[in-house]
């Protein structure tokens, strides 16, 4: 069974290793406009990497009108994608894609 599930929208595609997961979200959805400053980027895992390497967690609850448990479900699964991924491995197969 597939262990890992786009979960942008209502979208339930789901992939056996993660690294296609991020490729998916990547290729397969609309990019996201950061709220906080504007940088368009990638939806889903590079969505979350962006807010939270790039703005502090009171920005990301102001500017996304989100609370406390939001921010720590998004952390945990950018804690979860980073301890899994290849994220070299996720460059090399979206630079084969362009």
């Amino acid at each position: 069974m597939p262990r890992w599930t786009c979960g942008i929208d209502d979208c339930d595609a789901a992939f056996d290793d993660v690294e296609s997961a991020i490729v998916h979200q990547t290729n397969g959805h609309q990019r996201h406009k950061c709220q906080v400053c504007g940088t368009i980027v990638p939806d889903g895992y590079f969505a979350i990497r962006h807010a939270f390497d790039e703005h502090t967690r009171a920005e990301f609850v102001r500017s996304y009108d989100a609370d406390s448990a939001a921010v720590r479900r998004r952390e945990e699964i950018k804690r979860e994608i980073e301890r899994e991924a290849d994220l070299q491995r996720v460059v090399e197969r979206l630079d084969r894609d362009e």
